[in-house]
């Protein structure tokens, strides 16, 4: 759901004159390339390199089938409230998994793209 909010911004980049079905699509093979992506070696070891999380292996194929279904579902929700007030759930749901699971979709990317020290320590609990 938390990909499909935040993919639903990303709808402003995808033609607006698709029918919502073929948005939908465009999102889902989005989130599944995104899937493929987070689970490959190279993405695995700079994850298990700069995060907390150091036997991470990877996810199961039912919790990538899970996301996929989960942003399909968080599109439609998205679409139905508009993204103005997607938004802010998209923004709630961040900060309620920073805070319970110390990790969230913006924080893991962050943490691919630039790492920061002072997080990962976070992460651990320290």
């Amino acid at each position: 759901m938390f990909a499909g909010l935040l993919l639903l911004i990303m709808r402003f980049l995808i033609k607006r004159d698709l029918s919502t079905a073929w948005r939908l699509l465009i999102v889902i093979a989005m989130e599944a390339v995104w899937e493929i992506l987070e689970n490959s070696n190279a993405v695995i070891d700079r994850y298990r390199a700069t995060t907390a999380f150091l036997g991470y292996r990877g996810d199961t194929v039912v919790n990538s089938l899970g996301d996929i279904l989960c942003c399909g579902v968080g599109f439609l929700i998205a679409r139905k409230l508009g993204w103005l007030r997607s938004l802010p759930i998209f923004i709630a749901t961040e900060i309620v998994l920073l805070f319970w699971i110390r990790d969230s979709l913006l924080l893991e990317i962050v943490m691919l793209i630039h790492p920061i020290d002072a997080i990962k320590v976070w992460q651990l609990g320290h």
